[in-house]
């Protein structure tokens, strides 16, 4: 039986954990014999070149959203590539507003056709079949909904080509940044990357959109969405998957750094903007890295809001880290550039050392951003956008927790049964022993790192506040208490092995959060409170069917193999599914197996 060689596997025995690729010779003139034989390279193409791509805004109480196959030119100078898109949009789907506290129902629809990556795909990870090379399923995910467990957009609900399922989201939260995107098990990473993701902007009587707003808000074509993204590219122009030759094809290979920014679906785009203030919402809906983004010119912005919302006040900065999933609410001021003067929004994070050492280097650039003559949005930047006269309520103290719940990120691993795995609490996604909090418990998550490289982690469900990052000594923790075989639970506590004090989240990641960065040998301290049924108006416990109609292809199994065991899962199974989830937002990490079930249970 095949045993895929996977990239983590290979690269511990060069001392390397992760990859990347190298940046883009047309960017730093680089040497190509210097270019590492390691990794794939994109084709050199010209920057700034394209315009970025406006992103189609839809409204309603009701909705559809269609994921079809399409073709997309990523640059002027590349040919059409296979990619995915929701609602005729060539990639990517068109940006949802919808007002909080009212009613959504989406009626989403499979038109998906063979799989742009179909050799890629890994058959022996956790849930994907043969079948979904040529008939590839879908989920749709609301990323920081507070939905019902059967329209959450659990992994297991597949949508095959040519089905369709509602999704009933309440939207009974506050005004925030979400967004969508796929969530099939064990190809997630697959899908996305394809181009199955899209801003939702949810609104309020403050943060309303409109140009009237109460909190002088830039608005309309002020404020611009910013989907930023990284990928690899093949010698004749189409999407890469894969980053090095060391790993097989259709062989999992743990996530990897792109040699070229994409910002709304373009390769290192140009926009011109008028002289003033911008309201940019970013998202890194990226598969692997965390960036430090800054302006060329080092040129002050602020940060208004994260995840779920506004902050109190605007935070000065200078640079801003975000990781996949997480998204920021900044404001940019052009009005000191002169016309036809340019900034460029730009990266400066290095990559891991184990990556480094196989040859990655950063991927400095996103977009420029060129002044026009005219004058754009001339209000000031807020003093305050919460607490006072026309504003939402000020964001409260943290709460103090009455359970405090440790877990683990690491990467197991055994070289007598490759591949590696990706893993939270040292378990399989099909393990049992899985969190079950309580409803309308407060609760303290430790997360526990143990791996030398940062992993976002994201909660299904939820929101919550970080409230510290504190050092660990890893090498004496896991000495003290060795990991047992994956399988077994295994979440110790960190209490007399950290190497220093707790450091507070930055002001910027101060708000409500559904991501947080838990960095590479650290214990990372979040405040959860589950709400209740009554709270919800939905039951968060219930059971719900897991096939979504239709039937799968024939012989639609697949066979997950490693550390001793051999598992045939069959995708007809009637079996029931509840509850939610919680993964590493690192998509590859997230498809094997760094993701786990949580019920929140009475």
């Amino acid at each position: 039986m095949r045993q895929p060689i996977g990239r983590r596997l290979f690269l511990r025995g060069v001392g390397a954990g992760v990859l990347g690729t190298a940046l883009s010779r047309t960017l730093v003139a680089a040497d190509p014999v210097a270019a590492s034989p390691l990794l794939f390279h994109s084709p050199s193409v010209e920057p700034f070149v394209d315009d970025l791509p406006p992103i189609p805004v839809t409204r309603g109480d009701r909705l559809d959203l269609l994921a079809s196959s399409t073709t997309h030119r990523f640059h002027r100078d590349l040919p059409e590539s296979p990619a995915f898109g929701y609602n005729g949009m060539s990639y990517l789907g068109p940006t949802v507003e919808h007002h909080a506290h009212t009613p959504l129902r989406v009626r989403f629809a499979n038109r998906l056709g063979a799989h742009p990556f179909a050799a890629d795909l890994d058959t022996s990870v956790h849930g994907v079949a043969e079948s979904f090379r040529t008939r590839t399923p879908s989920v749709l995910h609301l990323h920081g909904g507070v939905t019902p467990p059967a329209s959450d957009g659990h992994p297991e609900q597949v949508v095959y080509p040519g089905e369709e399922i509602e999704h009933d989201f309440p939207l009974r939260q506050d005004a925030g940044h979400l967004w969508y995107h796929d969530h099939t098990m064990g190809i997630t990473r697959a899908n996305v990357y394809a181009g199955l993701a899209g801003m939702f902007l949810l609104r309020d009587e403050f943060d309303s959109g409109a140009a009237d707003n109460p909190l002088g808000l830039p608005a309309g074509e002020f404020e611009v969405p910013l989907v930023l993204q990284e990928k690899i590219f093949t010698a004749d122009g189409r999407q890469s998957l894969r980053s090095t030759p060391v790993v097989p094809e259709g062989s999992w290979e743990g996530g990897a750094v792109g040699d070229v920014g994409l910002v709304n679906g373009k390769i290192w785009p140009s926009m011109s903007v008028a002289r003033g203030l911008y309201r940019f919402r970013v998202l890194n809906a990226a598969s692997f890295s965390v960036w430090n983004l800054f302006f060329g010119d080092r040129r002050r912005f602020w940060v208004i809001g994260d995840d779920h919302g506004l902050l109190d006040a605007p935070v000065p900065v200078h640079e801003v880290r975000l990781s996949p999933g997480e998204r920021l609410d900044l404001l940019v001021d052009f009005a000191d550039l002169a016309p036809g003067e340019s900034v460029e929004l730009r990266n400066d994070e290095v990559p891991v050392f184990q990556a480094a050492v196989i040859g990655a280097v950063t991927m400095p650039v996103f977009c420029r951003f060129r002044a026009e003559s005219r004058r754009g949005f001339t209000g000031a930047v807020p003093d305050r956008l919460r607490g006072g006269p026309r504003q939402p309520a000020a964001l409260p103290p943290l709460r103090t927790p009455t359970v405090v719940r440790d877990v683990t990120v690491s990467q197991p691993y055994e070289v007598r049964t490759p591949p590696s795995i990706m893993s939270l609490n040292n378990l399989r996604f099909s393990d049992p022993g899985i969190e079950m909090p309580r409803q309308g418990t407060v609760e303290r998550w430790n997360i526990i790192n143990i791996t030398p490289d940062p992993h976002p982690i994201h909660l299904h469900l939820v929101t919550f506040r970080i409230l510290g990052r504190a050092p660990l000594r890893t090498v004496d923790y896991q000495l003290a208490h060795p990991q047992p075989p994956i399988g077994r639970k295994w979440t110790p506590s960190a209490d007399g092995f950290l190497a220093g004090p707790m450091t507070p989240p930055q002001p910027w990641e101060a708000g409500w959060k559904d991501v947080v960065r838990a960095d590479g040998g650290t214990v990372t301290s979040i405040i959860v409170r589950f709400p209740t049924e009554a709270e919800l108006g939905f039951d968060p416990d219930a059971v719900f069917a897991r096939r979504a109609g239709g039937t799968p292809a024939p012989g639609d199994t697949h066979t997950t193999h490693g550390h001793g065991d051999t598992h045939t899962h069959d995708h007809a199974s009637g079996t029931d599914l509840q509850g939610y989830v919680w993964h590493c937002h690192i998509l590859d990490h997230e498809d094997h197996d760094m993701m786990l079930k949580y019920r929140l249970v009475p």
